[in-house]
């Protein structure tokens, strides 16, 4: 059963693996570093729908649809779908999931919520209530201007600080028995809302950056481990500015992050051939570059353990019109291949 250790984490006694899994992505995302570890790409923003918002649908759809199709033989189908996305009420996820005679649990952690629902789904995996589940998180670009900034064809200038919305989606399949060789989940972390007075919508990174340093330092902590132990500290998505407040934060708190993190903002674009000022952003991002290029990369062994700590800005578009600050999250999840970690 899952043991809680330390002050916020928690430790699970039978790791659920992650048994397959896709990534998608759009037409800008796939001209980026990594466009070819995608597993379908996009063309047209709309996907052949009659909206953004449908496109958002079909890249849901999309997601668990290739990732069940790499599931062995031996694996059972996912009994149950964890999913979110950027949209008013996550309209995209029910929307895209409402015919799949499946329970469904809706989660919105803005860009946070790929940790969010893998970590739920592993808890309902490592608790005997589904033999398997899906977590599955995306976000569009179009949908995202539309709620809230403005219209693009308002064509407004973007602040250095702004980050670009990811056109993605990624699907992670966790099972009890999900075969030898996959990663596992074997620890996860509920962030603490941390709000230091941010109002500045086009700085979500520093928005976000002091509560992924909270998460990882309470984690690091309760697991008696130090960044060194990891093979990456990943977050999504803080992006340029975020990133480098995230490493000044935690090395005040005696963690040095230099050779081990890196963001998904900064990995899915070019800064200095795509025009997207701070990076990337919106739970696509770290869907997509997890579900895809990180998975990839623990089967062929590159990475043992992972510390995947996704950010989220706990905004809405009447918040901002009315002056409100910006508070920040972030979840966590260990994520290890090969031998297991042992709490200190």
């Amino acid at each position: 059963m899952a043991q809680r250790i330390g002050a916020h984490t928690v430790r699970l006694e039978r790791p659920p693996s992650v048994a397959a899994h896709a990534g998608l992505a759009g037409k800008k995302e796939r001209e980026g570093p990594l466009g070819a570890c995608f597993d379908k790409t996009f063309e047209d923003a709309r996907f052949g729908k009659k909206t953004w918002e449908q496109a958002e649908q079909t890249l849901l759809q999309n997601a668990l649809t290739l990732a069940a199709g790499k599931l062995p033989r031996t694996c059972p189908q996912p009994e149950a779908i964890f999913a979110g996305d950027l949209q008013n009420q996550c309209t995209a996820s029910s929307f895209a999931f409402k015919e799949s005679g499946l329970p469904f649990c809706g989660l919105y952690g803005a860009c946070s919520t790929m940790a969010l629902t893998l970590a739920m789904a592993a808890l309902s995996v490592e608790a005997g209530a589904f033999r398997a589940a899906a977590a599955v998180t995306g976000s569009h670009f179009c949908t995202a201007e539309r709620q809230f900034r403005k219209p693009l064809e308002y064509g407004g200038q973007r602040a250095p600080t702004a980050q670009w919305t990811v056109t993605g989606a990624g699907a992670a399949i966790l099972a009890a028995n999900g075969g030898p060789g996959n990663p596992r989940i074997t620890h996860l972390h509920f962030g603490t809302i941390t709000d230091l007075g941010v109002t500045d919508g086009a700085n979500m990174g520093a928005a976000m950056a002091p509560a992924a340093a909270r998460t990882i330092a309470d984690l690091l902590r309760d697991t008696d481990t130090t960044p060194r132990d990891y093979d990456l500290i990943l977050t999504g998505d803080l992006g340029f500015v975020g990133g480098a407040l995230l490493r000044e934060l935690l090395r005040r708190e005696g963690f040095d992050l230099t050779e081990t993190h890196n963001d998904c903002g900064m990995m899915i674009y070019d800064r200095e051939k795509q025009d997207v000022h701070a990076g990337g952003s919106g739970c696509g991002c770290s869907a997509s570059v997890l579900c895809s290029h990180i998975f990839d990369e623990m089967r062929r062994g590159r990475y043992r353990r992972i510390l995947f700590a996704a950010t989220g800005a706990l905004l809405s578009a009447t918040s901002a019109l009315q002056g409100a600050s910006i508070p920040g999250i972030a979840h966590a999840v260990v994520i290890e291949s090969g031998e297991r970690m042992t709490d200190r």
